[in-house]
């Protein structure tokens, strides 16, 4: 990397082009005024509990978080846009001096815990801190004119997944298991979303003031986050699905035909229901007719399917029959510990010797891709006695890989058409072959990504033409940068 020069500057010693790229540069407003939001627009980076109104018997929550104000936050990045919206103007052969209102915004919302940041060459003792980001990204810009029906997109981000599009919010050294702290400090967030949706923004792009309107789509959030966001009981839970309301046992019976049922709204219903228990029913007949809602659904998600995780959870899968196979459990019942060991150290040994796979503690991004290949599969399968094993397993990597790419591209329909149209029947082809084949791993139970990858991502696609668009890559990519700066800036030990 660099040698010693640190590249990354304080706040205060910044030129000032690079502070009209800080948020609270800009001038706007907002009509109508923001509900319970100040109209100074000169406010850069803010102190993440501020907003959060606090009771004399309250603890202050005991954290440190940073945040930048929504709306302001915005502006910058739409600012930072203009020359494109301007281009996209020229493009579509619109008269910029006409088109002064009438714009819709788009915007993807990520927000995913990480791990350990402490510091790590510092003298202190080692604590346990642990980091939530919340960013977003601007997905695309429309506008309406006169006379025409649908809006003409001017500006669509060609890099849904890169840090460089996703636009940091909010961080907070908490930990996202921590759903008071974590619900108290995005609670301000929410609220001034909530306000922005109500209302229009007023800015200067390209010399002239136009207004824009804003639509939220939170999808960039891990399945533990979305269920906790959701009022929805962990992923262990017998609903196995954000998308619909299956048990483990339906969607393990009926891999295939589910439709996406649940919605924000509806979560809301159901946890009203959970906490009157308007028919006095016994516990677990209100838990099944509230389908898994049992706390008040904080932050409104759009129920979709996280790409980098459905890969991750899926290779976990694939990695468990992987080892299953070698050790022959189709054909005998409950192997031991001991023995599942074996398998489990014969299998890493193989992939380490043929494919230079590191076995990892828990499952990564990378190795999940270079697992789930033709390649992979055909080293698994020398380890494989029987014949005919080893050709249901290549059947099962091959159909996977032809799903794959349905829900990991940008665009599907340009990138994948074939595969697009092929998934339906693909994703039956692979649901009969677990339920036969492989049935000693599917009765009675599956994984809850591999659910939504055979019974939900027609849907999705149709819905919003892409998974992998709105998926939380990006805020991924940006933790990345995270942990970089903290390290930068961390005490460097002197020993």
């Amino acid at each position: 990397g660099t040698s010693g020069r640190q590249i990354f500057q304080p706040l205060h010693t910044l030129r000032n082009a690079e502070k009209e790229l800080l948020p609270g540069y800009h001038q706007f407003e907002w009509q109508p005024a923001l509900k319970n939001v100040s109209s100074s627009w000169d406010v850069g980076i803010i102190d993440g509990l501020s907003g959060w109104t606090t009771f004399v018997e309250d603890v202050p929550a005991d954290t440190i978080s940073r945040r930048f104000r929504y709306d302001v936050a915005l502006v910058s990045a739409l600012k930072d846009l203009e020359e494109d919206i301007m281009e996209g103007l020229r493009e579509r052969g619109l008269d910029d001096s006409i088109c002064t209102s009438g714009f819709t915004v788009v915007v993807k919302e990520s927000c995913d815990g990480m791990g350990d940041v402490s510091e790590k060459h510092g003298n202190g003792p080692a604590v346990p801190e642990k980091a939530v980001r919340f960013s977003f990204t601007i997905m695309s810009v429309s506008i309406r004119v006169e006379g025409e029906d649908d809006g003409i997109t001017i500006f669509q981000e060609p890099k849904p997944n890169s840090e460089l599009s996703c636009r940091p919010l909010c961080l907070m050294f908490v930990d996202e298991s921590d759903h008071e702290t974590l619900t108290a400090i995005l609670g301000p967030v929410v609220a001034e979303r909530k306000a922005m949706m109500e209302s229009r923004l007023i800015i200067s792009v390209g010399g002239l003031l136009r207004s824009f309107r804003f639509f939220f789509r939170g999808t960039g959030y891990d399945e533990k986050m979305v269920r906790e966001m959701e009022g929805l009981e962990a992923s262990g839970s017998t609903y196995v699905c954000t998308l619909c309301d299956s048990t483990r046992a339906e969607a393990s019976q009926n891999m295939v035909l589910h439709s996406i049922t649940r919605s924000h709204d509806e979560n809301l219903e159901r946890y009203e229901i959970w906490r009157k228990n308007p028919f006095s029913e016994s516990a677990d007949e209100l838990r099944d007719r509230v389908k898994g809602v049992s706390a008040k659904p904080f932050m409104e998600t759009l129920p979709t399917l996280d790409a980098l995780h459905c890969d991750i959870g899926n290779a976990t899968e694939f990695y468990k029959i992987f080892q299953d196979e070698i050790g022959e459990v189709y054909q005998r019942s409950n192997p031991s510990r001991e023995e599942r060991r074996r398998w489990r150290s014969t299998l890493d040994k193989q992939l380490r010797n043929k494919l230079k796979l590191k076995p990892v503690m828990r499952m990564n991004g990378n190795y999940a891709r270079r697992l789930m290949t033709r390649e992979a599969v055909e080293v698994v399968c020398e380890l494989v006695p029987s014949e005919e094993r080893r050709e249901a397993l290549k059947r099962l990597m091959d159909l996977y890989v032809q799903m794959k790419p349905v829900w990991r591209s940008t665009c599907p329909s340009r990138d994948c058409p074939d595969q697009l149209c092929r998934y339906s029947y693909n994703s039956q082809q692979f649901a009969d072959l677990l339920s036969t084949t492989f049935k000693y791993r599917y009765d009675g139970k599956i994984t809850n990504y591999l659910h939504k990858t055979l019974a939900h991502v027609p849907e999705i696609i149709e819905r919003d033409g892409s998974i992998g668009a709105w998926a939380s890559e990006g805020n991924e990519s940006g933790n990345k940068l995270f942990r970089r700066f903290r390290k930068m800036n961390a005490r460097q030990s002197k020993t």
